[in-house]
């Protein structure tokens, strides 16, 4: 990711070219898991392609094997080895659907698209742990994360596997992907986000921390963590404070308590 620009620093100028001009995505992805393939059926069944489940998920599934009929898609009763292998995993929970993917928006679109008021977004950077994204975007969407955002030639996308750890969260919380060559930092601050590096130790207790209604928290890979540059050109640092008997959180469970104290700062209007 390119470095972020301190605050105060001139505007960057946003590439036009293609949103991932080097990473590839495909066409078609294999979504697995209960709450995954039901979800994402409910939201955009239009992207249905293909359906293969076990004979006990027939319940679960009707409405979308009555849409597969209707629309003329094929779909499988087959047995717990065929899903392995056409899901390629042991966690498939009874069901793989071939669906279109999500489309990722570009960081402009998804910024622009977000209402004044307070918003939370988050900056991965070098995270490629699918688990760790579909834990990330399960508590996202719980705690109304509106986005996260990541580098043009970042390879993380949204795989079965991460579908199924998030639980339907991937449904709701879209990917924002960067420009080639645009300034993520000023991009953000522009739409008056302030950013925060997280740190496992020796930044501003989060607990102690007024956090502004609109905040990009941004997460680097486990063991590596963020960038010395990064780091530096970000508006605070915060810290989850705790006992000492662990060295920190993985960055999944690292990010649903910076969520959590966030919405907890700023409650959800009232229903």
């Amino acid at each position: 990711m390119r470095p972020l620009t301190p605050p105060g620093a001139g505007p960057g100028r946003h590439a036009s070219g293609p949103t991932r001009a080097s990473v590839a995505r495909s066409a078609e992805v294999r979504l697995h898991g209960l709450n995954a393939c039901l979800t994402a059926f409910a939201r955009r069944p239009q992207d249905l392609r293909k359906a293969w489940l076990l004979e006990s998920r027939l319940p679960a599934f009707k409405p979308l094997l009555a849409w597969c009929v209707r629309q003329r898609l094929g779909y499988r009763v087959v047995d717990a080895d065929e899903l392995v292998r056409v899901s390629g995993s042991t966690h498939h929970e009874g069901v793989c659907l071939a669906m279109r993917p999500l489309s990722e928006q570009t960081l402009a679109a998804g910024i622009g698209r977000l209402s004044p008021g307070p918003a939370l977004l988050t900056v991965l950077e070098g995270v490629g742990n699918p688990h760790n994204l579909g834990a990330l975007l399960r508590s996202g969407a719980h705690f109304g994360l509106a986005g996260v955002v990541l580098d043009a030639n970042d390879p993380l996308t949204l795989s079965g596997a991460a579908a199924r750890v998030a639980e339907g969260g991937a449904e709701a919380v879209p990917l924002l992907r960067a420009r080639t060559g645009e300034d993520v930092a000023v991009a953000l601050r522009a739409a008056g986000f302030a950013l925060a590096a997280t740190l496992p130790r020796a930044g501003q207790s989060l607990f102690d921390a007024t956090l502004p209604a609109r905040i990009a928290l941004v997460f680097g890979a486990e063991g590596g963590g963020l960038s010395a540059a990064l780091v530096a050109a970000a508006d605070r640092r915060l810290t989850i404070p705790g006992s000492g008997a662990v060295e920190s959180l993985n960055i999944a469970s690292s990010a649903a308590v910076f969520f959590a104290e966030w919405r907890r700062q700023h409650p959800l209007p009232p229903a």
